[in-house]
């Protein structure tokens, strides 16, 4: 591993798992539902929208209908908003230096909580706005409010001290919302669980830019997160500023998990399995833990979209009842690992 080619071999298969995971993940919320479908000719209906090329699927019209129209947008919102999610918690970690990090540490869960209750509340009336911009809005709000409160320094400690306290807050405003718009109480909580119901592509199309400059930002800063892991000193004796490293990856994780979290609802764990398990795998360099997290973060939520929408059929469980279900372990188990390594 301390041979130039190990870690580039290393990389270089663990990018194609990460590929080979988004594929297999999406042809299988392409294939499997209500109607099941069969997987090569749904890659086969896939491949025949890059122009120029046409196979035969073996699908009927309406079968096409099924694959393009009502679950390919919704497949593509999943690894959008999953790998979002899950590369916003690698940063986060590297940022803050702790396992346990995650995109809803600065009150973005909140903020998009209180922002959706509230339109959801006005909904019909003059004052009412759609959902996943007040969400947006309300995030952005959140981590606005938790630099405000976090001080001058803004140390990864006051940043975090003061996500807590925003977030209480903001949750303690929802709750009297809710208890004055008690008739939205179900659609409020079905928001809050998380959902990947999109109306076609205006959801992907509203993550899709904060996802691909947020995504950019952040993996072209890698090998600075490497850095920052040895200490603020050293990094500056090598020409990092930690500070606004720090400020500006914080920013763009924030403004990626907004957007996310305006289209999908909140959902939780996403930002913590991920990334800590591609660094107990592949290693700890943040090189390999981001680009691997927004691959297998994808990958994941578009498999936990369709165990969501399958596994009661014809029910749909919210997805974030299904993250939850394995997340909450996981944090077990990272929170009892990191207390018997410390």
């Amino acid at each position: 591993m301390t041979t130039d080619g190990g870690p580039a071999r290393l990389r270089v298969r663990w990018l194609a798992a990460g590929m080979a995971a988004v594929v297999v993940a999406a042809v299988a919320g392409l294939a499997l539902g209500a109607v099941q479908l069969d997987p090569l000719g749904v890659l086969a209906e896939l491949l025949n929208l890059i122009p120029g090329v046409h196979l035969h699927s073996g699908l009927n019209e309406r079968e096409a209908a099924i694959v393009t129209e009502l679950r390919l947008p919704r497949v593509t919102l999943g690894l959008l908003v999953g790998a979002t999610l899950a590369l916003a918690g690698g940063c986060y970690q590297g940022v803050f230096r702790n396992p346990l990090a995650d995109p809803y540490l600065l009150g973005v869960a909140a903020g998009a909580g209180l922002g959706a209750t509230i339109a959801i509340a006005l909904r019909g009336t003059a004052f009412g706005f759609a959902v996943p911009a007040a969400a947006f809005v309300g995030a952005l709000l959140a981590v606005g409010m938790a630099y405000v409160l976090g001080g001058v320094y803004r140390t990864p400690a006051t940043l975090i001290l003061a996500g807590v306290a925003v977030a209480s807050f903001l949750t303690a405003i929802q709750t009297v919302v809710q208890q004055r718009n008690a008739d939205t109480l179900r659609e409020v909580y079905s928001w809050i669980l998380g959902q990947l119901a999109t109306g076609g592509w205006r959801d992907v199309l509203i993550v899709l830019p904060y996802t691909v400059i947020a995504g950019a930002l952040i993996l072209v800063r890698g090998r600075v997160l490497d850095v920052l892991a040895v200490g603020d000193e050293e990094a500056a004796s090598l020409g990092v500023n930690p500070k606004v490293t720090r400020y500006t990856l914080v920013v763009a994780a924030s403004l990626a998990t907004a957007a996310a979290v305006a289209v999908s609802g909140l959902i939780a764990f996403v930002g913590i399995i991920v990334p800590h398990t591609i660094r107990l795998l592949a290693g700890a360099s943040y090189r390999v833990i981001l680009p691997l997290s927004a691959l297998f973060g994808g990958a994941f939520l578009a498999v936990a979209d369709l165990i969501a929408r399958t596994a009661l059929a014809p029910a749909e469980l919210p997805i974030g009842v299904i993250t939850a279900f394995f997340g909450a372990p996981f944090f077990f188990l990272v929170l009892r690992t990191s207390r018997m390594t410390s």
